[in-house]
């Protein structure tokens, strides 16, 4: 050891227990052991709650919840090219499939079953595949559609996403003008599924007046959800890390100056759960499943939409959800807060809004047990008192007139035998009348607002802000606290803003863009990204950054790209372009032919893109009318209008755009896709012939240098052998 180093105790005394101790064995080599998908306690204890009418139900259930799950995925709809891409998949990829599936179950193509589109999604856009997610990532035959599906999601074209998840999002009914609210938010693909009912109606606005609100409860997730969110692009996304049950009233300003208590006209609660519904995608849940899980989830199952309950507008719409099958974690919840609420909220029926979908009423009868289902309880009354911290009153069901009042046959279990899918239960509640526990402390919000300190800008000796030094690696830029990472400020632009200016003058933007939505995220002098957010998404910023811990909002729009050629500074974000090109003028464009901007495409080394000689003469002829900088190039199809960022050089024009998106665009012009798809089962055994060569040839070589060196020993006469006179043989 070296000297003054000090010994880790811990590694000392793990180093030692593997000297002394038995040596664990290796099981790496051994086959991987499937998950027996058996618990008695579940069985048991859902045989006893009757959540199936009759015992044959029952087998079928059984049966279905032992298999693996279906894979699933949507087209995003709200998107010009949606109808291109829903025709390319039913055409082309289902073709494919087919003849992969064949391949993979070594069948005749005719007795493969197409994929299923969902009957019950809006305009047919979500199918299910006969096939696991295993199966499609582990099988060579299916390496394209793998890639398609990893392509196109990156792109923001479409989300995989399980079948029954879709259901809370669409009976939520969210129109363009609502302001939503996703308490529990992340991962983030029901939010995904909120921006795009906010973005369903493009031509009547440019930017949507309402917004999504996105939170969640732990930072880490925070990410994932920004990273799911992320691929829409959309300026009306703001996402919070918050205590969900105890989520703070937020301020609004308004239309007379006045500040009050915002209320959100939709509100999804999708809380945390136990998550037995989701057990044929989750095998290892089988070993895992008890009560006990329930009975600890109740309490802030019941917080969560409480505290929804309250920043509900009266007459609004909240979703309560759960991939949990137990009624104490979903029909127990609501009679609650049913009860709580002493008629201002409402169970309604929403079967309507999801037409094709098969699902069970709620239940209005259901018993409790101890953790390992032998014993049973029918009322608090039988609880031993040893129980009673963990089984509470109010888990167990209302009396029969009272259960009649609150309606909760209205509440939708989806079970998977129904329709193959996965377990799910659905509740959507309406406020008719402010709760009586409602606080609305518009005051103390103000004044908490006026007397937090705002953290002044660190200047230098000529008084202008020190800029904070960049790092490469990422993250950890940013300051890791008990609570999470500090995130970077949000500074707006002001009323005079030398760099707006310079941009509008460039780009001509509309006077309809507002200059107050353009923000950055770090206070400099030189700004490098600038980002774009809506006008709702800017106020919420302003009157309550002081309130919630905001993680992220705004969509990429300018991008610092300081050039020796160029006048302007800055060069469009592909990211933004789906809302900064309704504000656009028309001296940054190029209306481009398909050839051209299939080339363009297929340039992927960027010191070398196409010279404007080798492009159509229109297209040259309007690249010498623009002065080196980024544009818009518009390509227009029967089915699609595409909005591409590129960048006119000197001599030169590319497209600005990266690898997934790049691939999208070509699939949709219907253009070669051979020098993108990566086989990598091919991929990997050349790689492995590559190193047999590789070691064959050097084993070969070190054979060869010991050949001659026993050669050379062979051949040179040792002392006695040169005294021996020669024999004939």
């Amino acid at each position: 050891m070296a000297r003054g180093k000090k010994q880790n105790p811990f590694a000392a005394r793990k180093r030692q227990k593997r000297e002394n101790g038995p040596q664990r064995p290796d099981r790496r080599s051994e086959p991987y052991e499937e998950t027996k998908r058996d618990n008695i306690s579940f069985i048991k204890y859902y045989h006893l709650q009757k959540i199936c009418h009759t015992e044959e139900e029952w087998t079928q259930f059984l049966e279905s919840i032992r298999d693996n799950l279906p894979t699933t995925f949507r087209v995003t709809g709200f998107k010009g090219e949606a109808k291109a891409l829903l025709n390319i998949i039913e055409t082309q990829l289902f073709t494919e499939y087919v003849r992969a599936v064949a391949e993979l179950h070594q069948k005749p193509p005719e007795q493969v079953e197409r994929p299923l589109c969902l009957p019950w999604y809006p305009n047919g856009m979500a199918y299910q595949l006969q096939l696991t997610r295993k199966d499609i990532r582990r099988s060579e035959p299916l390496y394209r559609l793998h890639n398609f599906l990893i392509v196109e999601t990156t792109a923001g074209s479409i989300s995989r996403q399980e079948a029954v998840s879709m259901i809370p999002p669409i009976v939520l009914d969210v129109k363009p003008t609502d302001k939503v609210l996703d308490m529990c938010a992340a991962p983030g693909s029901k939010t995904a599924q909120l921006i795009e009912a906010l973005h369903a109606s493009p031509e009547e606005h440019k930017i949507p007046p309402g917004f999504v609100l996105a939170n969640d409860v732990d930072n880490n997730r925070c990410y994932m959800l920004v990273h799911q969110a992320k691929r829409l692009n959309s300026p009306c996304l703001l996402v919070t890390n918050h205590d969900s049950s105890i989520f703070p009233n937020l301020l609004q300003s308004n239309e007379d100056g006045a500040k009050s208590v915002l209320k959100f006209d939709k509100i999804l609660c999708d809380v945390p759960c136990s998550g037995d519904g989701t057990l044929r995608k989750n095998p290892d849940i089988w070993t895992k499943w008890n009560l006990a899980q329930a009975y600890n989830l109740h309490g802030i199952q019941y917080r969560i939409v409480r505290r929804g309950a309250e920043m509900l507008e009266v007459g609004g719409r909240l979703v309560y959800s759960t991939c949990s099958l137990n009624p104490i974690e979903n029909e127990a919840v609501l009679q609650r807060i049913l009860k709580d609420a002493d008629g201002a909220l409402e169970l309604v029926d929403a079967g309507h809004l999801v037409p094709g979908l098969k699902y069970n009423p709620g239940m209005t009868d259901w018993k409790l047990a101890t953790k390992e289902v032998d014993t049973v309880y029918t009322s608090f009354d039988e609880v031993p008192e040893t129980l009673h911290t963990i089984i509470r009153p109010a888990m167990f069901p209302l009396p029969a007139e009272d259960m009649a009042k609150i309606n909760l046959n209205k509440c939708m279990r989806i079970l998977p035998h129904l329709q193959d899918t996965g377990g799910f239960f659905v509740a959507v509640i309406v406020k008719r009348r402010q709760l009586s526990f409602e606080k609305n402390d518009v005051q103390d919000l103000v004044e908490k607002a006026a007397n937090t300190a705002v953290e002044e800008p660190q200047l230098d000796e000529s008084g202008k802000p020190i800029e904070a030094k960049n790092v490469p690696w990422g993250p950890q830029r940013k300051r890791k606290r008990l609570h999470g990472y500090k995130e970077d400020p949000y500074v707006f632009f002001g009323e005079e803003d030398a760099d707006y200016n310079a941009i509008k003058e460039f780009y001509q933007l509309d006077e309809s863009l507002s200059k107050r939505c353009l923000l950055t995220r770090c206070v400099t002098e030189k700004k490098k990204n600038i980002y774009y957010c809506s006008e709702p998404i800017r106020k919420l910023v302003v009157n309550n950054e002081h309130n919630i811990k905001i993680i992220n909002t705004g969509v990429k729009t300018f991008v610092r790209c300081e050039n020796r050629h160029t006048v302007h500074p800055y060069r469009l974000a592909q990211e933004g372009l789906q809302t900064s090109n309704a504000f656009m003028g028309s001296s940054r464009r190029i209306e481009i032919h398909r050839d051209d901007l299939v080339r363009l495409l297929n340039c992927t080394d960027p010191t070398k893109p196409p010279s404007t000689h080798e492009l159509k003469q229109s297209t040259q002829d309007r690249c010498s009318e623009l002065g080196v900088g980024s544009c818009i190039l518009k390509y227009v199809d029967e089915q699609f209008t595409l909005f591409v960022v590129g960048w006119r050089g000197t001599s030169s024009l590319r497209a600005y755009v990266d690898r997934d998106e790049t691939i999208h665009i070509l699939r949709l012009l219907g253009a070669d896709l051979s020098k993108f798809e990566v086989n990598k089962y091919e991929e990997a055994k050349k790689a492995a012939a590559a190193a047999a060569a590789a070691a064959g040839a050097a084993s070969a070589a070190e054979n060869g240098a010991n050949g001659a060196e026993i050669e050379a020993q062979a051949t040179t006469p040792t002392a006695m052998e040169a005294d021996e006179p020669a024999t004939e043989s």
